[in-house]
């Protein structure tokens, strides 16, 4: 995993409207998020794990196999800031849906540079299914998982693709336990990436995810240069990973409700 402090370059997450939804240079918790190592030399080290390549995995009766890739670069965060209110789900049972997920505003989502749009969505109710690694895959059990949610983006030039994933765990400890396991050093599995009509499919070579708790949610977005070409930093990708978490505010919305401050 490499890992670097924010060095003060903006970063904001918008939806549709231009709006900034969130405190620029800050995570929707409010402290400063973790970055991707940029420049020349932290790229060189990173790419180095590039040329392990990758395994595909045929589902039912898609003759396209699916690529079973690890991201070049993973950071997790573990803390969950601003999330008691759900750390447990049996404070927060109602189980996700695809159109609490990806509302209006995660339709076109736009950030420092960046503007992707929504190309397609799947919840899995068998975890296994939206995932790869027999590790994996025991430790979501162990954990509950009950769902994950994906969501594939693309550019409108097609030149960066993005990949958004909610995991629904029992517990917040849980959710600290499948970022480890999906850390691509334990060699545990990861998410399969969504294929979407219209956008490139997610491909071996460079790519980096950024994973974080949410309560008992795992969140991660993951971007990569469509066909997995190297980035001119790493600090591109983090860039582009900021609006791909745009659907990670429904759990926030969890949390009011879990207050009490939805209004009701």
């Amino acid at each position: 995993m490499i890992e670097a402090r924010d060095s003060g370059s903006a970063r904001t997450t918008s939806g549709a409207d231009g709006k900034d939804d969130r405190p620029a240079g800050k995570d929707p918790r409010g402290g400063p998020r973790p970055l991707l190592l940029y420049g020349a030399a932290a790229l060189v080290v990173v790419l180095a794990a590039v040329g392990a390549g990758a395994f595909f995995l045929t589902r039912g009766d898609d003759p396209k196999p699916v690529p079973r890739i690890n991201p070049t670069a993973y950071t997790p965060e573990y803390d969950g800031e601003g999330m008691g209110a759900i750390a447990q789900r049996s404070a927060d049972p109602r189980a996700v849906t695809l159109d609490e997920v990806f509302g209006a505003d995660t339709k076109a989502v736009r950030g420092n540079g960046f503007s992707f749009t929504l190309a397609g969505t799947d919840l899995a109710t068998d975890c296994a299914s939206a995932t790869w690694g027999d590790r994996l895959h025991q430790e979501l059990a162990k954990a509950g998982c009950r769902a994950v949610v994906r969501g594939a983006y693309v550019t409108a030039d097609h030149a960066f693709v993005g990949q958004f994933a909610a995991i629904d765990l029992a517990s917040e400890d849980g959710v600290r336990q499948i970022l480890r396991v999906l850390d691509p050093a334990t060699a545990s599995g990861f998410l399969l990436p969504l294929r979407a009509s219209g956008a490139p499919d997610f491909a071996p070579g460079f790519s980096a995810a950024y994973a974080q708790t949410y309560g008992h949610y795992a969140v991660v977005s993951w971007v990569q240069r469509a066909g997995g070409g190297n980035p001119k930093s790493l600090n591109e990708m983090i860039n582009a990973s900021l609006p791909v978490e745009k659907p990670a505010d429904f759990v926030w919305a969890r949390v009011q409700m879990a207050d009490g401050k939805d209004g009701k």
